[in-house]
């Protein structure tokens, strides 16, 4: 009897509207487990070399993991791949809220979709059943208005919807795939796909929970969970501020990317931080299924830039790419911006970096005011920034068509000095996290598959003398007893950020959230994730066998990568970040080329993987039980 799980994904073929359910066995579900390795699984295997990102042949997934829906906090999270219209690699991104939970409730482990469908549609799944209803009546809606009118047609206030917005229609090429409103599968540009899909939306409900193993220990770990809540001030000020709560030390580390990276510290980041926001705008704080930690913000305004709480509140990337990224220190307006985004479905990082490029590129005269169609759009100005999101949005008129693009593709329209003010790697804009004063963000932003991405390892400031005994206690579970300075990208740093990144990389295969599954913000250490995948599905894991789950998922993607013709040349950053910050506790600083070369051949090396051609080799994939991967790489 299986416990955690169904033992079945739905396939959804679009383009013939029929849908079948595949069942895979233990063995299948004890190798991959979730999350981005039953994705890949799927679209290395469905999904033809060379397909376009927006067209038919594009395989999406959004798929679970055996924890999803068990009683314990940090459990309640999807995953969606794809091939990226953003990137042209692998696109991932994950998402919590209550949808995932009831996904899993309503009979299936996760969905694929194939082909495309012939008008607007959407996947309508309840306790084991599925069909395709008409979504006419839906296009050109938002993710709060086309979550209250699916509930309504359906009479079931409980349904969960995850969905595009308009910009996912438009096929902007950061759309985000949206449930709850305001949580976001936000990253690569898989709302696009769904959009290029005609799938608006998928609704569920269900009642049937998967047994568990051992119900005693899974509420062991729940309780493990809630108490340290209770004894953690870390976790407590995630709690309290959100993620934005980190505004005011990043600013102070020289690390809060300013004016498209051309800084690390911002003179009015005051203004933006967490903190600022609990004493105005905060109403609320929301969470996901089960969890306890409640860390998500709800924010009201009643000014110019009015938001509905319904709609969330900014985290600390939105803050950073609304705020300090384009110099703008109204906080209103960044709200403003962030709902937006929630609504018409658009991931903050990259909308956000997009603009400010594109001020950097508009104040150095590369982009024309006729071409930004009349609007003045500078650093500082909020409601330039809100124009120019409208715009992105809906991809209305010059500037719309340009940015809805992402800043890589924009750029190349652009020129070479365009080109030049890019923080982009593989085509996907940075997150606010910078490498110059996090040497392994720089390190993980060129190697990592599906780009610069700041959850795919753990960050340097946890793995230095005096980043705290809890830390440094959680990390030494993993081998890691050598902590270096934050600027170090030696040998130490680069077996740091390859085992975190089989670390966050479990993590994204059994879904679990990294502010309670991580390093810096933990309500468990690693020794709890055997102890709460065994007591969910009553197999005996460790964390060495869990590790080889992560670098699964890691390997992959390279593979999918490799076979689009991904080498080591596209594992690079953009030369901005090369180049010496201005201002602040970082003026000066730079990581050379030199660095980052050597690191990956480092890396490389410790990955088991090819130096010259950065990709996985036969033997490693072998190792990882990825045989029939790694005959697809030779072919």
């Amino acid at each position: 009897m299986a416990h955690g799980y169904h033992g079945k994904i739905l396939v959804v073929d679009l383009s013939r509207a029929r849908i079948t359910v595949d069942e895979h066995d233990e063995a299948w579900y004890r190798t991959y487990m979730g999350g981005t390795n039953f994705g890949l699984y799927y679209i290395l295997n469905h999904m033809p070399p060379g397909a376009d990102p927006l067209g038919p042949d594009n395989v999406l997934t959004l798929m679970l993991s055996v924890l999803t829906g068990a009683p314990f906090s940090g459990q309640s999270r999807v995953t969606a791949n794809a091939r990226s219209p953003l990137t042209d690699a692998i696109g991932d991104s994950q998402a919590g809220g209550f949808f995932p939970a009831e996904l899993k409730y309503a009979g299936y482990d996760g969905i694929v979709f194939l082909g495309k469908a012939a008008s607007p549609m959407y996947l309508w799944v309840k306790d084991g059943q599925a069909e395709l209803r008409d979504a006419t009546h839906l296009w050109g809606a938002g993710a709060w208005e086309t979550e209250t009118r699916i509930r309504e047609e359906l009479g079931d206030a409980k349904i969960e919807v995850a969905c595009c917005g308009p910009a996912g229609e438009r096929l902007a090429r950061m759309a985000a795939i949206m449930n709850m409103r305001n949580r976001a599968c936000g990253r690569t540009g898989l709302g696009a796909v769904m959009g290029s899909k005609n799938l608006k939306a998928v609704a569920v409900r269900g009642t049937q929970r998967p047994p568990v193993a051992d119900a005693n220990g899974v509420k062991q770990v729940a309780t493990m969970g809630a108490q340290e809540l209770k004894k953690n001030r870390d976790m407590q000020e995630l709690h309290e501020l959100g993620t934005a709560g980190i505004v005011l030390s990043q600013d102070f580390s020289g690390g809060l990317p300013t004016r498209n990276y051309q800084s690390g510290t911002f003179e009015h980041s005051e203004d933006i931080s967490g903190e600022r926001m609990a004493e105005t705008i905060l109403v609320d704080r929301d969470t996901c299924y089960a969890c306890v930690v409640r860390c998500k913000r709800e924010v009201e305004t009643d000014d110019a830039y009015a938001v509905k709480r319904e709609l969330g509140g900014p985290e600390y990337e939105s803050v950073a790419t609304f705020g300090s990224y384009c110099a703008v220190s109204d906080l209103n307006a960044v709200a403003k911006a962030n709902a937006i985004c929630n609504d018409y479905g658009l991931d903050t990082i990259s909308a956000g970096a997009t603009i400010a490029w594109a001020m950097e590129c508009y104040e150095a005269g590369i982009l024309t005011l006729e071409q930004t169609d009349g609007i003045d759009l500078r650093f500082g100005d909020a409601e330039a920034m809100l124009q120019a999101l409208e715009a992105l949005a809906f991809r209305k008129g010059r500037l719309g068509e340009l940015l809805a693009e992402g800043s890589a593709r924009a750029a190349a329209q652009l020129g070479p000095e365009a080109q030049a003010r890019l923080i982009t790697v593989k085509g996907s804009e940075a997150p606010a996290h910078m490498p110059q004063v996090k040497r392994s963000m720089g390190l993980i932003y060129a190697v990592n598959p599906f780009g610069a991405d700041h959850q795919s390892s753990e960050h340097d400031t946890s793995y230095e003398e005096g980043s705290g005994a809890k830390s440094l206690g959680w990390l030494a579970q993993l081998g890691l007893t050598h902590p270096v300075p934050a600027t170090d990208l030696g040998k130490e740093k680069v077996e740091f950020t390859l085992l975190t990144q089989y670390w966050v990389s479990l993590m994204d295969s059994i879904n679990l959230c990294q502010f309670d599954w991580g390093a810096t913000w933990q309500l468990y250490g690693p020794a709890a994730a055997p102890q709460i995948v065994n007591a969910v599905t009553g197999w005996d894991t460790d964390v060495r066998e869990l590790m080889d789950v992560g670098a699964r998922r890691v390997n992959l993607m390279k593979v999918f990568n490799a076979r689009e013709g991904f080498t080591r040349e596209q594992d690079k950053l953009p030369q901005r970040l090369h180049e010496p910050l201005q201002g602040g506790a970082s003026d000066g600083v730079r990581v050379t080329e030199e660095e980052i070369e050597h690191a990956k051949d480092l890396y490389y090396r410790m990955a088991g993987w090819d130096v010259e051609t950065g990709n996985p080799t036969t033997e490693r994939l072998r190792e990882l039980k990825l045989d029939w991967a790694s005959a697809m790489l030779r072919n």
